[in-house]
């Protein structure tokens, strides 16, 4: 693989992440009714520094095997606990719905295979 092609990609990838990881931080009081657990804004600060956490992880490739398959897991449950409930439900709000668990399970999925991809140590980086 062109490794000018991988490099951007990684970046292409990553920087939402971080984009997404602010979005919790600026608007955490908004997402925090979303939380399906107690102490939302608590959960909508911990899952802002993961996604920037994941997002760093990934472009100076570090721990990259685990943070992705961590990051896979995270995005998993997001779709499933979040958004599968408002698709469920139907009503107004089931497009919406539909297409951030559609996203939610696209990244998790995406995060998964880079974490196949990687080797068990960053050594082992894809050609």
């Amino acid at each position: 693989m062109n490794s000018t092609i991988g490099k951007i990609g990684r970046f292409v990838y990553a920087i939402p992440f971080a984009i997404f990881g602010l979005f919790h931080f600026m608007n955490a009081s908004a997402m925090a009714g979303m939380v399906p657990l107690p102490g939302g804004a608590f959960w909508v600060y911990l899952t802002g520094v993961a996604l920037i956490g994941a997002s760093v992880a990934l472009i100076i490739q570090k721990e990259v095997k685990l943070v992705a398959l961590l990051l896979g897991v995270m995005l998993l449950i997001f779709a499933l606990s979040i958004h599968l409930p408002g698709v469920i439900s139907g009503g107004e709000g089931m497009q919406s719905s539909m297409s951030s668990m559609l996203k939610d399970l696209a990244l998790s999925g995406a995060a998964f295979f880079v974490s196949g991809v990687y080797g068990e140590n960053d050594e082992t980086k894809p050609e």
